[in-house]
């Protein structure tokens, strides 16, 4: 093969690996995207690092502050949907975003198992490290 046609094959290789890295703003339109269409896991899945972290408010009955690593964010996850008895409605608000950091507005008209129906508002808060998601923290 010559080496201008290798060269540029190596240079357009390295340009597709390159685009495959999300931006900010394209990570948090496309998480806004999946959780209102409740593809919540899907968002995990798809956008969310390997050793990602998510820190809950406080640790509360079977969830502890932290949790670290997709695997475990998944699992709490499976854990939340099983708690939740009937979801009502809710929304998620376009993403503001400053540098490598967004949020949204996220709110949950909901019946807990045993606990009746709560409307639940939160701030979530996402860092993006190498066009990842690399951590999740939610205010109330």
């Amino acid at each position: 093969m010559p080496i201008v046609n290798k060269l540029n094959i190596n240079f357009c290789h390295h340009s597709l690996q390159k685009n495959k890295s999300m931006t900010t703003q394209q990570i948090a339109n496309r998480l806004v995207e999946l959780c209102r269409e409740g593809e919540f896991e899907k968002a995990q899945k798809e956008l969310f690092s390997e050793d990602a972290i998510s820190i809950e408010p406080e640790a509360s009955a079977g969830f502890e502050k932290e949790t670290k690593g997709l695997n475990a964010i998944l699992e709490k996850g499976h854990l939340w949907s099983q708690m939740v008895e009937e979801t009502h409605g809710g929304s998620v608000s376009e993403p503001l975003i400053a540098g490598n950091a967004f949020a949204v507005d996220l709110v949950m008209d909901i019946t807990m198992k045993g606990k009746g129906r709560s409307k639940m508002t939160e701030l979530c808060v996402y860092q993006v490290k190498d066009g990842k998601i690399a951590s999740e923290q939610f205010f109330m």
